[in-house]
């Protein structure tokens, strides 16, 4: 039931605000793990088990969590975990465990708490647009509220200890997931890629670590959680996501002035293609989709907003399409009923003279 009233909800890419466009989204996550107990990955059933119960007490007992949800894997179907994976609330390696697994979620679903995924506790905060200092201030207040029912594995000499050492120290990720249509269709991501190397800084798709970047959009976190302190690494992240913002408006005000056949010809074909095709994947349509988002953000599409482009992101995805259909369905007959969604909803989407 839980998830589907969640998929009635708005994502991630909700605002209406164009000038926040370019950023989609801002997270902050920390892995934090208790002492004396094994992680996850070598603990058995039943250790894993009274985990699960002492993180969901503890959470309990903090007043901004009392009127969360929890959401057992072991418990879970398929579809309703496709669903939390594509609103980012879980992650993929969650979503494929079962009973002593699962994800605390706070009523309005801007902080996650997956239980027994790496690490005992994966806390994520997220929200639309570039808010990370805001985000930082929030998730201290919760882990320090949780540090209060909980004893946190902690080393002096190394700080938080985690299952993989490439999170030991702070044990925290910043992410921001940004829209570079710009840099990409320019052929310019690749030198902004190795510059974000660099600096240890990482590049990765939607979906994380090992995928691709659909829709041109791509999430920029830092590597590093040992050496620096956490307001560093937010600061780091913030800096760094506005200067790319820069560079794509940079790159969106050349294409233009120089190339304006080429990008009318980019978001034509593209609301082309979501009015009359009659079977898309979902991959498709998040391009599609974030073509024509391009298009809106440029003033060259007109009757959608960019949340109901959100909206048909979220709802063609495989989890969203079949729970909306109320229905298990077969890869081939989604594509199909994909198509009618969004010839659909883009009905009344212009093209601007």
């Amino acid at each position: 039931m839980f998830v589907d009233e969640l998929v009635k909800q708005p994502g991630l890419w909700s605002s209406d605000d164009l000038e926040a466009g370019i950023v989609v989204s801002s997270r902050v996550r920390l892995a934090r793990n208790l002492k004396g107990a094994a992680f996850p990955g070598w603990a058995k059933d039943d250790e894993r088990l009274r985990l699960s119960e002492t993180i969901r007490q503890a959470c309990a007992a903090v007043p901004t969590l009392k009127r969360g949800t929890f959401l057992d894997m072991g418990e879970m179907e398929k579809v309703d975990k496709d669903v939390l994976t594509e609103r980012h609330l879980i992650s993929r390696e969650l979503a494929v465990m079962g009973a002593g697994s699962g994800v605390i979620l706070r009523h309005d679903n801007n902080v996650a708490i997956m239980v027994n995924e790496e690490d005992h506790l994966r806390m994520q905060v997220i929200s639309p647009g570039m808010s990370l200092r805001e985000l930082w201030t929030e998730m201290d207040d919760l882990d320090t509220a949780l540090s209060e029912h909980l004893d946190y594995a902690f080393s002096p000499r190394l700080g938080y200890l985690t299952a993989c050492p490439s999170n030991v120290g702070t044990g925290l990720r910043v992410s921001v997931m940004l829209h570079l249509t710009g840099l990409r269709l320019l052929n310019e991501i690749e030198p902004v890629v190795k510059g974000l190397d660099k600096i240890g800084l990482a590049v990765r798709g939607v979906l994380g670590e090992g995928s691709d970047a659909e829709g041109n959009i791509f999430q920029v976190s830092n590597q590093a959680t040992l050496g620096e302190s956490e307001t560093e690494i937010v600061d780091l992240l913030g800096k760094v996501g506005n200067e790319l913002v820069q560079h794509e408006r940079n790159a969106r005000a050349r294409l233009l002035q120089d190339r304006l056949s080429f990008v009318q010809d980019y978001v034509g074909r593209a609301l082309g293609i979501m009015t009359h095709a009659c079977l898309l994947s979902s991959g498709e349509v998040t391009d599609l989709v974030a073509a024509v988002r391009f298009g809106v953000e440029l003033g060259m599409v007109k009757k959608v907003a960019p949340s109901e482009l959100n909206e048909i992101m979220l709802l063609t995805q495989p989890g969203h399409l079949q729970k909306l259909y109320g229905r298990v369905i077969n890869p081939e007959e989604r594509d199909e009923l994909r198509a009618q969604l969004v010839k659909k909803r883009i009905a009344s989407c212009e093209l601007v003279d």
